[in-house]
């Protein structure tokens, strides 16, 4: 269902709860004199994260980060200046870019302050805790007065006493008339400008992005600096956000981890806590919301089918490919790795079973002895397990994955058969979409339906339906083509040395 448009009373009574939450977390001190008042004042502005928790203590709830300071170093330091904030949710970029634009307007550094998002209605949403907190924080009245200028205070367009402006626009809307008397804006915040549904349309994200560069940003005056902020995800390969970060003096793409696996943001978000909100969440959204991993479908692989499980024993072919990635980590951000039985019988090839995820080397080793043990069940004879071997995992597989296998050898009693796979590749990209476009268009690459419910097959579908040059996500997909490259090698063999097709004819009873 979707979700019902609220309506002014609505709207009002939510601004007003929120404005009283404001007044209620900003209390003064009655008894300080004038003297300790400007001193406080003094030392505070000296100090951006001071200021910042002592007049928005209701949202300066946790210490920042290091990212957060060096951006705001960046923000606080520069007259002039185009960032975009690519943060995940939950890292407060539109929350840290309102506390420090409203101190460098407070201050008098900032006169004429433009707010644009997607559509008018949002710019003005978004801009409303603006007015509301210059209007009811009690701390910002104490020190720098009372804001509100009667006559100039509406929502959407309000001048402060002193004379510093705020304006929403829409995308689209013309910016001409934004004038703050002679000032030219000297301000420019961009927040929620993309939308999942004009993502969808190129022509959209063009024209979107004209009218940024040629309406928008020339309201500006050359001879006064402009500080821009643009604050949004990359939800798509293609949206402002991208177009924007390419031209700014700074881009910001920070995750909800960092590249081992730790939270960006400890001091307010635990690893407890990612886990939880990761966990009840589907992982194309998790890539999307979290990571700055659009995963927002490709024209590639469009037609992803099952089909019935392929008989091992029967197979002309079945191989055990597996890509480690050099991470030793579960955590979100970690590289894949990837274990796969593909199955091979005339044209046909089957993703039989697969095992996809930020995993351990130990429990990698773990799937591949799985896998081997599934083989060896059914009758596959020989089984052969291939790991990628290029010059990224050279030094890892002899040194991390071997010693792994040699423990689990111990206890498991099972001479591993492995020939690591070091061809020199191509471009993955290429290989992967060059070799596997076709079997899986024309359904000669199918996967296995008995799997269509395991949260490894599920996910490695996903890699393939959202598989293009730009995706982050390739890792199961290049497992795949591993193995199919490796079975189509050994057929030329076969064919070329008269090789016997399979060891046992399968029964007639068998789709194959």
């Amino acid at each position: 269902m979707a979700n019902k448009k609220k309506t002014d009373k609505e709207w009002l009574a939510e601004w007003k709860e929120f404005g009283d939450n404001i007044d209620n977390a900003t209390p003064i001190d009655l008894t300080e004199t004038s003297v300790e008042k400007l001193n406080r004042i003094k030392d505070l502005e000296a100090n951006d994260e001071k200021w910042f928790k002592y007049y928005f203590p209701n949202f300066y709830t946790s210490e920042p980060a290091d990212f957060h300071l060096k951006s705001t170093k960046k923000v606080m330091k520069n007259d002039e200046y185009y960032i975009v904030r690519s943060w995940a949710r939950e890292l407060s970029k539109s929350g840290r870019t309102m506390m420090e634009v409203l101190k460098l307007v407070l201050t008098g550094k900032k006169k004429n302050t433009l707010f644009v998002s997607n559509s008018y209605d949002n710019a003005e949403r978004l801009l409303m805790p603006y007015m509301v907190i210059l209007e009811r924080n009690n701390r910002i009245i104490n020190d720098y007065g009372n804001q509100k200028r009667v006559g100039s205070w509406e929502a959407g367009e309000f001048t402060t006493r002193k004379g510093a402006a705020f304006r929403a626009l829409g995308a689209g809307q013309s910016p001409r008339g934004t004038r703050n008397n002679e000032i030219r804006p000297d301000v420019i915040i961009i927040d929620d400008i993309d939308t999942d549904a004009d993502c969808l349309n190129s022509e959209i994200i063009d024209k979107r992005v004209r009218w940024i560069d040629q309406a928008l940003i020339p309201t500006r005056s050359i001879s006064r600096g402009l500080l821009l902020i643009a604050c949004g995800n990359i939800i798509s390969d293609y949206c402002c956000i991208t177009e924007m970060g390419a031209k700014a003096d700074s881009w910001e793409v920070v995750n909800i981890r960092d590249e081992d696996g730790n939270s960006t943001w400890p001091q307010k978000n635990s690893q407890e806590a990612i886990n939880r909100v990761l966990k009840i969440i589907d992982y194309e959204s998790g890539e999307k919301e979290y990571f700055n991993n659009p995963m927002d479908g490709s024209k590639v692989f469009t037609n992803i089918v099952d089909t019935p499980a392929f008989l091992l024993r029967y197979c002309n072919h079945v191989i055990i490919y597996a890509d480690p990635s050099p991470s030793d980590s579960e955590a979100k951000s970690s590289s894949d790795k990837a274990v796969g039985i593909i199955a091979n019988k005339g044209l046909d090839f089957q993703i039989y079973k697969a095992w996809l995820d930020k995993m351990t080397n130990a429990k990698f080793v773990d799937y591949l002895y799985e896998a081997y043990k599934i083989c060896k069940k059914a009758g596959v004879d020989p089984i052969v397990v291939y790991i990628e071997n290029n010059t990224l995992q050279n030094p890892h597989y002899e040194l991390v994955i071997l010693p792994e296998v040699f423990r689990k050898k111990d206890i498991e009693k099972i001479n591993l058969p492995i020939t690591p796979d070091d061809r020199v590749k191509p471009h993955k990209w290429s290989r992967i979409s060059g070799t596997l476009e076709p079997m899986i268009r024309l359904e000669t690459l199918t996967f296995n339906e008995n799997e269509k419910d395991n949260p490894h097959m599920i996910r490695l579908k996903k890699q393939f339906k959202n598989a293009n040059s730009k995706a982050k996500k390739l890792d199961g997909p290049d497992m795949v083509e591993g193995g199919v490259t490796i079975i189509n090698e050994r057929i030329i063999v076969d064919a070329s040395t008269g090789g016997i097709e399979s060891q046992q004819r399968e029964p007639s009873k068998h789709r194959l």
